[in-house]
């Protein structure tokens, strides 16, 4: 077999397993979807993921993911935060791109759009969180646009997600959250 055909798993969890333990009531957990995603990683190989998203966006993440696929932009990979125990710091740092997680804004006591299922993040260690105090999330990581893995406004995955009606937190105001989309 090629080695271009071969396909790592990384993620290959029931939904039971990749809800376990979260905080999310009831009425939010039955709106969720669990997707499989292929996706090339930082290793040049194609490894195999799963994101939790509201069951409303799942065919955007199939048709995106199938997009990111096709150009092999290189994704640190895609685990269920429950992986994580549902610490978005430490997804971050593991360079895992997310979707689900019963949670507020960090800094603030606003319930957060990963709630829902209706945002995601993607290698956020190429494209960090910038806080308007110049604090960067995770640490240690560096936002360098000319960087594999990294958006910008004109990158066509950007593009594709805003073409759906997505936003992507790279546009915001204050902070720049260029591993983030979200779709309300």
């Amino acid at each position: 077999m090629p080695q271009q055909q071969i396909i790592i798993i990384d993620s290959a969890m029931s939904f039971a397993e990749a809800i376990e333990g979260s905080a999310a009531p009831l009425e939010v957990i039955d709106a969720l979807s669990l997707v499989d995603v292929t996706c090339f990683s930082f290793d040049g190989l194609r490894h195999q993921g799963q994101i939790i998203v509201d069951a409303r966006l799942e065919d955007d993440l199939y048709e995106i993911f199938d997009l990111i696929d096709k150009l092999k932009f290189p994704i640190g990979k895609v685990i269920p935060i429950v992986a994580y125990r549902w610490e978005d710091g430490d997804s971050m740092t593991d360079n895992n791109s997310s979707g689900f997680n019963f949670r507020v804004i960090e800094g603030t006591n606003k319930i957060s759009l990963h709630s829902f299922g209706r945002a995601i993040d993607i290698n956020p260690v190429q494209n960090p969180v910038i806080y308007p105090t110049g604090i960067i999330a995770p640490a240690g990581a560096t936002y360098r646009p000319q960087n594999k893995g990294t958006f910008t406004v004109n990158h066509p995955v950007v593009q594709e997600f805003t073409k759906r009606g997505w936003h992507w937190g790279g546009n915001f105001e204050q902070p720049k959250d260029y591993h983030h989309f979200e779709k309300t």
